[in-house]
């Protein structure tokens, strides 16, 4: 327990540029209190004092603002940054190294049984925010961005960004990423193909307005 602990307090001390020396982080850091109660609270899940288990893991969202299932899989030295609002589900697994930091979710996509939450490898960055939901894996050294919702997996040395996530580098270069159809936005076309047909439905009616500008749009009356 005490290794994990050190290894915990490295890895703030490693991230962490604001981090003075580990023995304020060992009283002050949320993430590192966090994670030395969810291990606490693994140990007892894995015993089955499950109820125990539970209420230790609800106490430490009450005083951290992070809520760890304690059946949840978490390698010492991970690093969890500020860490409110951070949700870790109950078939998680998160590898040595990563960095997870406010308000990231490592969720679920619905009622699924068995493996339903995902699996994080070492050495990633899951960025503000983001939303990593279902079963699916994200490689090491992988980076999501910040408020990215990844619903695939994610290749090791990626990087992935938006809504729904879509790679744009990997190990550090676009070469061989298909940048053009990841950024296609299906709302967006969609929302085109409807203008354009309100157009060609306004000729056939024999309709025109005038465009004074992007705002004003003027109607003529119907007679």
């Amino acid at each position: 327990m005490f290794k994990k602990l050190r290894m915990d307090i490295d890895a703030a001390k490693r991230n962490d540029p604001a981090a003075r020396n580990k023995f304020e982080i060992w009283l002050t850091y949320s993430g590192v209190r966090a994670l030395s109660r969810h291990r606490r609270a693994h140990f007892f899940y894995k015993i089955h004092f499950r109820l125990l288990a539970r209420m230790i893991s609800q106490r430490t969202k009450r005083i951290t603002g992070i809520e760890i299932h304690p059946a949840a899989k978490i390698a010492p030295g991970v690093f969890i940054d500020h860490g409110q609002g951070v949700v870790i589900g109950e078939t998680a697994e998160v590898g040595t190294g990563t960095v997870l930091y406010q308000g990231c979710t490592l969720g679920g996509t619905g009622k699924e049984t068995g493996k339903r939450h995902p699996t994080i490898g070492e050495n990633c960055v899951i960025s503000a925010g983001a939303k990593i939901l279902g079963n699916i894996t994200v490689g090491d050294y992988a980076k999501v961005g910040a408020g990215a919702v990844v619903l695939r997996d994610v290749p090791a040395h990626a990087t992935v960004v938006g809504v729904p996530a879509r790679i744009v580098r990997i190990d550090g270069s676009k070469d061989g990423v298909d940048l053009v159809q990841e950024k296609d936005d299906p709302m967006l076309k969609e929302l085109c193909a409807l203008r354009e047909r309100m157009f060609a439905l306004e000729e056939k009616l024999g309709i025109k307005y005038e465009v004074k500008d992007d705002a004003d749009i003027q109607y003529p009356d119907k007679d």
